[in-house]
């Protein structure tokens, strides 16, 4: 039976598109029908066999000999971890994995291995500096005096009572540009 190839595609939330990505993947050579190109909405710190799509397509569609092809690496997964596992499961089911993104296209090759952990140790290194660096800045911040969380509106009770007199709660919120249930919440303490 001749290998197939697939693509694999995400984004994290439904103001994005694939696009971009199925364009670059055509780019590099790889033009498969629709049915074998997989899309999802999903943010990348779900891990990729807890993904609806991803993991239909791991169980149910590919066989051995196939290969899967993503943009770059950081589609399959934000976690070392997690990338390490898909990389070892489809090595292990004989799929060959390929990213574009790296030097070494083929992840399942030797040399792919290796590019795998490094890029996968330097994203996730820089995903903790990141966060080190936010904790940091909110630290910084409260001893500062500035008040952190979102801003009260206590100040506007008085005004949301006076007008949900005359007003809906819909009408109370347009006025005064709040939600909906921040004119709930105030007329109800």
């Amino acid at each position: 039976m001749p290998s197939r190839t697939f693509i694999y595609a995400r984004v994290s939330t439904s103001e994005l598109t694939v696009e971009n990505q199925l364009e670059a993947i055509q780019r590099a050579g790889y033009s498969v029908p629709a049915n074998r190109v997989i899309t999802e909405v999903v943010s990348g710190g779900v891990n990729a066999m807890e993904r609806e799509a991803f993991k239909a397509m791991v169980t149910h569609t590919l066989e051995e000999g196939d290969t899967v092809v993503v943009q770059r690496l950081d589609r399959l997964g934000r976690d070392n971890i997690d990338v390490q596992q898909v990389v070892e499961l489809f090595v292990s089911k004989g799929i060959k994995l390929v990213s574009l993104d790296l030097p070494v296209r083929d992840l399942s090759s030797s040399e792919g291995k290796l590019m795998l952990q490094l890029f996968s140790a330097f994203a996730e290194f820089e995903k903790n500096r990141i966060k080190e660096r936010t904790i940091d800045g909110l630290k910084r911040a409260k001893s500062e005096g500035k008040k952190l969380g979102r801003p009260s509106n206590e100040s506007l009770r008085g005004e949301v009572i006076q007008l949900r007199k005359s007003m809906s709660i819909a009408g109370v919120a347009k006025e005064l540009d709040i939600s909906v249930s921040t004119v709930k919440r105030l007329q109800k303490s």
